[in-house]
């Protein structure tokens, strides 16, 4: 997918992209030899970007569905398809690698069919075209179909309006503060315009496009990084231009407000008691979180991920996330607060961060690509789980004589009848299949030696720890306890 959209803007995505995998949602406008514009709304296939897939489906016309010729369909690409059809958008099929060798478009059109995505000639209305991105085959193609199917749906936007749209993506920036992508999707945005979006609010200040470039005013389906903002809205905002500040701030004073009521809802008798009952359950392990990303998305995508790692025994908390490098607040919070990690996303410490980590010994675990960051959680949570014990029988003896003598007491004169009797191994005595005693060996002899173990067939003596009640043909099992990890 972004090698197809490197190929059709003309850049390098993929090589910058960590693990192959695109982090964040990105949106490139490319100009068509027609003259004509098309802006592409790149969203990850990651499948824990789900949630930002589903806003993608919200605010594009069209969907652009990317299936590998030599791959086939895959849990996102299902992801995709329900996403799209739940916002009621047209999907365009995308069949991309078609120069591989294992390349087999008719396949992608047969198990699409499952998912009641057909194309033309097979008697439905997706229309679909097959491509190569390495090699730039039929993307001309490409961009002529998403043109003929945008001309059908008779899609348009009046640019001569206050400017609307949806933030696509937020994050801080060292010496800009927060800043935020925006898709206008109607009116035109200008340098000085006064805004809503979210909690946040603010006045544009400068503005970019997807090339880095500052402009002064844009259009409907342009994507632009805006500067200006007091703080970081949320992926998937409204963006609103309104009249004045003391609109704006009156707007976004409301909206956080609102969003700090549902985060303080007051406790019920029935939230009180399972608090109390949780506390009660000595057992419950906790793992205390503490994340930090670049991007208001990837911070959300990750959360989604971490919220399917449930487990009755540990129970995962976030205590504080963010966008922005990690501060000295944050290795603060990690410190006071017992059995807690740091994870940074795409972000490093500040130098005062570090060094108080250092001091106090907290640590800090860095990762680029979002499935590493939850494998590791993952790991994490699976070494606080209680191992499994299994029993393992090593060998049985049977009592063929018992001996006396004053100072020891009873000796047990035993044939090993089957594997091994250990010296350091747990003990049981059995009489007609009843378990009269468990413990352990005081004494294991052989030949008037104190020995570690005795093999089958061997004869043996044996002292029990603490235990005199012994008969002829009771059985002895000596046998371990073995550990075995567990994983989520």
């Amino acid at each position: 997918k972004t090698t197809l959209l490197d190929a059709l803007h003309s850049t390098s995505i993929v090589a910058k992209e960590h693990g192959g995998i695109t982090q964040h949602i990105g949106a490139y406008r490319i100009k068509t030899k027609s003259n004509k514009f098309i802006t592409f709304f790149d969203t990850p296939g990651h499948e824990a970007f789900t949630s930002m897939r589903a806003r993608g489906a919200k605010v594009t016309d069209i969907i652009v569905l990317v299936v590998a010729a030599d791959d086939g369909v895959k849990e996102q690409t299902i992801e995709a398809i329900n996403h799209a059809k739940a916002a009621k958008v047209p999907i365009i099929v995308c069949i991309n690698k078609i120069d591989s060798n294992n390349a087999d478009s008719q396949k992608i059109k047969n198990q699409l069919m499952e998912y009641e995505i057909l194309s033309e000639d097979m008697g439905g209305e997706n229309l679909f075209v097959e491509v190569s991105a390495k090699l730039k085959k039929n993307l001309n193609k490409l961009e002529e179909i998403i043109l003929l199917q945008a001309e059908m749906l008779d899609l348009k936007a009046n640019p001569k309006k206050k400017a609307r749209g949806a933030i696509i993506e937020s994050k801080i920036e060292q010496g800009k503060g927060p800043t935020a992508t925006v898709l206008i999707e109607e009116g035109t945005l200008k340098i000085g315009d006064i805004f809503i979006a979210g909690a946040a609010y603010g006045k544009i200040r400068a503005m970019t496009d997807d090339k880095g470039l500052k402009i002064v005013e844009t259009g409907p389906s342009v994507p632009v990084e805006i500067i200006g903002i007091t703080g970081a809205p949320i992926a998937g905002d409204d963006f609103v231009v309104v009249d004045n500040e003391t609109k704006a701030k009156e707007i976004a004073d409301f909206r956080l407000r609102s969003v700090k009521m549902k985060q303080t809802k007051s406790f019920t008798k029935e939230k009180l008691e399972k608090i109390l009952d949780e506390k009660s359950n000595i057992n419950i392990k906790d793992l205390d979180l503490i994340l930090k990303s670049d991007v208001q998305g990837s911070l959300e995508a990750i959360i989604n991920g971490l919220e399917k790692f449930k487990n009755d025994e540990i129970k995962l908390k976030i205590i504080h996330k963010g966008i922005g490098a990690i501060n000295e607040s944050d290795v603060a919070l990690a410190n006071a607060t017992e059995n807690s990690i740091v994870i940074g996303f795409n972000v490093k410490p500040n130098n005062q961060a570090k060094d108080l980590a250092k001091r106090d010994k907290v640590d800090i675990k860095f990762f680029t690509v979002i499935y590493e960051l939850l494998d590791y959680v993952k790991d994490f949570m699976s070494g606080l789980l209680t191992p499994d014990k299994k029993e393992v029988l090593n060998g049985k003896a049977k009592i063929k004589e018992i001996f006396k003598i004053s100072k020891i007491g009873k000796i047990a004169g035993c044939e090993v009848i089957e594997g091994k009797i250990e010296k350091n191994a747990k003990i049981r005595l059995l009489r007609d299949d009843q378990i009269i005693y468990e413990g352990k060996l005081n004494s294991l002899k052989k030949f008037k030696e104190e020995t570690a173990e005795v093999k089958e067939g061997s004869d043996c003596g044996m002292v029990l720890d603490n235990f005199q009640d012994i008969k002829q043909n009771d059985i002895l099992e000596s046998y371990v306890i073995e550990e075995q990890k567990r994983s989520l």
